[in-house]
């Protein structure tokens, strides 16, 4: 069965953007120290992605070729969507009617979850399997927050802890899900 997963990179202080969704931060790959921060490895695993409004708008407005290649992205949004690439496609409905669709559209591939509120919202619906999240060496003070406004709190289990170069530190995590809800997963 395909896995929900987050890939993102955030500042010292929390933050996955700064204002005005400002990503100047984050770390060019260096030619004298080059590193892919381990994104291949991870998307090489991923069989669509779903993807915050926001975050569609800020990759659609990069000066790059598409960085999803041909696979589906699907677009949390109730607004009308002019898409960035021909398998974009906007979706509505609950969290988990929207992280289904995306399982579906994977193939039995990973979804890559993308976007500081669809993430919070997927996390609070407890249908995130894996969180890779890189720490970039600097404080940015404002901007857009990975994870404050969470509901609850989450627990979390440390999978792996890495320093991936140019100062960067990738921390897997697995969310610890309720002795509840893991009774219930096992009896299923």
């Amino acid at each position: 069965m395909s896995r929900a997963r987050v890939f993102i990179a955030t500042s010292l202080d929390g933050f996955i953007a700064g204002p005005d969704d400002d990503l100047s931060w984050l770390p060019e790959p260096d030619a004298d120290e080059p590193t892919d921060f381990g994104f291949p490895a991870f998307f090489d695993q991923v069989g669509a992605l779903l993807m915050g409004r926001r975050t569609h708008d800020v990759v659609a407005g990069f000066d790059v070729e598409w960085p999803y290649g041909d696979r589906p992205v699907l677009v949390a949004t109730r607004r009308p969507l002019t898409p960035a690439h021909a398998n974009v496609r906007a979706v509505t409905g609950t969290i988990a009617e929207m992280v289904a669709r995306a399982r579906e559209a994977a193939g039995g591939r990973d979804v890559y979850v993308d976007g500081g509120a669809l993430i919070r919202s997927a996390l609070e619906a407890e249908l995130i399997d894996l969180l890779e999240i890189s720490v970039v060496p600097v404080i940015l003070g404002a901007g857009t927050p990975l994870f404050a406004g969470a509901a609850r709190r989450h627990d979390l289990e440390l999978v792996e802890s890495a320093p991936i170069g140019a100062g960067l530190v990738k921390l897997t995590y697995r969310p610890r899900r309720p002795a509840s809800a893991a009774r219930s997963s096992a009896s299923s």
